[in-house]
């Protein structure tokens, strides 16, 4: 039964939504007004995530593609997805139909480079100048990134991609492509996307692409090396991003006066009890997720207990290298989902297997639903629950930590969102209530002196998803998969993001339920659980 057919006519005429479920903010509620000036709000997707046209056009396989194709994700690939590729200019219509400031996407290096170095291909570049053209056009700022877990596949094969110095001449000349051909009208460029995460899932899990790791017993990596390919892979991306930062900054800032940063996957931690030793094991853990890439671009090296804990195995930065990190960026990109509690494990340190995680000496208890429990959870056979608990004060602890610690930089939230069973209902209640709740905790970090700029749901179709494949959703736009049109739909989350949008009061008038009223005095009430 295709989801357009289960009747839902709620979406007409003028609508004012008005969510009543516990708020971080005041009673009063609050609007986009209530933001800073210059404050953007806007929705995210990736390359081969919403693109498709994946075989078409002279484009060459990512990793992403191969990750895909090996079944891991439950058979789906994104060789077509949204198909965003031939259906741009209805998505941009999209966005303004939604009131968005701005569309964080990302460039496939694959299709603009297909060899990874060397010419660049006409089709792929006529497509993200037609994108960025139909974006500019409409008033929409595009926020660009460029690796989005999607280095070409011939890298890979040629020298081991990331874990290799080779890759930092590679991805600096192929930034300096993306500066020169689209930074006339680029003002926001991110370099590498959740480069934490894709450096411990993608290297050490072995459960995001590229698949590499030791323990082939539970994720069939090929190959791969846990103890060691992390700390090479984060070194080698750090240098890449310093690399093309000083690109920009050298040739192109100056003119084209736009800014360039790096975006992290932001877990919150929690300690598990109140005693001195799991309060450390999170200070710990903070160190090892961010403070891995924050301590580096703030002060030029490794945190000192990264350093102690792993010892010969971490890479070390050159005095030059250092000074190249250190202060490369002009904003921190944060994709925020979850919170994880956090427990002393000293133990940890004296097993024979060595990797990320046991050099932390942190034993990870997950809080909500993530996307590491949910990888487990399918190797052991089961499936845990889809929906993220609505936690605001998490996301505020985060910011409020970063503040403290790195000197309070200029942030984005590039992704935030609410992940739920796809083709379930366009009445998405739980993610309306994740938006509310999610905007609001910004609202009051930035009351309370958060450097944040932006904020980016994810995402803005239901588009193929890592681990999940097409199992689950996080779109304000469903599109019909069945349909060989892909026809989109806006979701309640759609419609109540336009609202808010438009200056709508997200307010608490009515306990216990959302309730979404019309121009027509006899609007349902729903009522949420």
């Amino acid at each position: 039964m295709r989801i357009i057919d289960l009747g839902l006519n709620l979406f007409i005429e003028a609508f004012v939504i008005v969510v009543a479920v516990a708020s971080p903010v005041d009673e009063n509620g609050y609007s986009r007004h209530d933001f800073p000036g210059g404050f953007v709000f806007g929705a995210a997707t990736s390359a081969y995530q919403v693109e498709g046209a994946a075989n078409l056009d002279g484009r060459s396989p990512s990793i992403f593609d191969t990750y895909a194709k090996t079944g891991i994700t439950g058979g789906g690939t994104g060789d077509v997805s949204c198909d965003q590729y031939h259906k741009y200019k209805e998505d941009v219509q999209l966005m303004v139909d939604t009131s968005l400031d701005a569309y964080r996407f990302s460039i496939s290096w694959s299709r603009l480079i297909p060899d990874g170095r060397g010419p660049v291909n006409p089709k792929g570049l006529q497509y993200y100048n037609s994108l960025i053209d139909e974006l500019i056009s409409k008033g929409i700022q595009p926020h660009v990134t460029l690796h989005h877990f999607d280095l070409p596949q011939v890298l890979e094969d040629e020298y081991g991609g990331w874990t290799s110095r080779r890759v930092v001449k590679d991805f600096a000349s192929y930034a300096e492509v993306c500066f020169k051909m689209f930074g006339d009208r680029v003002k926001y460029w991110t370099t590498i996307n959740e480069a934490n995460i894709f450096s411990w899932a993608g290297y050490d899990l072995g459960f995001l692409p590229p698949m590499r790791c030791s323990f082939r017993f539970v994720f069939n990596c090929t190959r791969g090396n846990s103890s060691t390919e992390p700390y090479l892979a984060t070194h080698f991306m750090l240098l890449s991003h310093a690399a093309a930062v000083k690109i920009y900054k050298n040739k192109y800032q100056k003119t084209q006066m736009g800014q360039i940063g790096i975006n992290l996957y932001g877990l919150a931690f929690l300690p598990y009890t109140d005693n001195s030793e799991d309060v450390a094991a999170m200070r710990r853990a903070y160190d090892f997720h961010l403070g891995w890439y924050l301590d580096p671009l703030n002060h030029g090296d490794y945190p000192t207990t990264m350093k102690k804990n792993v010892g010969s195995r971490i890479p070390l930065f050159t005095a030059q290298e250092s000074r190249l990190i250190k202060g490369s960026y002009d904003f921190i990109g944060l994709n925020f989902y979850t919170s994880m509690y956090t427990k002393d494990n000293p133990a940890m340190l004296e097993f024979e297997m060595k990797d990320f995680f046991t050099d932390s000496a942190v034993e990870m208890r997950p809080s909500q639903a993530n996307i590491t429990s949910t990888y487990l959870s399918r190797v052991n056979g089961s499936w845990p629950s889809h929906e993220y608990p609505v936690k605001p004060w998490s996301l505020q602890s985060l910011l409020e930590y970063i503040k403290e610690n790195y000197g309070n930089p200029p942030l984005f939230i590039h992704e935030n969102g609410q992940r739920t069973v796809r083709n379930s209902s366009l009445e998405d209640t739980s993610r309306v209530e994740f938006l509310q709740g999610y905007i609001g905790a910004v609202l009051d970090s930035v009351r309370n002196g958060s450097n944040t700029k932006g904020y980016f749901t994810w995402s803005l179709l239901d588009v193929f998803e890592p681990v999940d494949g097409y199992s689950t959703a996080f779109g304000l736009y469903y599109v019909d998969l069945d349909d060989p049109e892909l026809t989109r739909y806006p979701k309640l989350s759609a419609r109540w993001f336009s609202n808010f949008l438009k200056g709508g009061i997200v307010c608490h008038s009515a306990p216990g339920g959302l309730i979404l009223r019309t121009k027509n005095p006899s609007s349902t009430s729903i009522k949420t659980t």
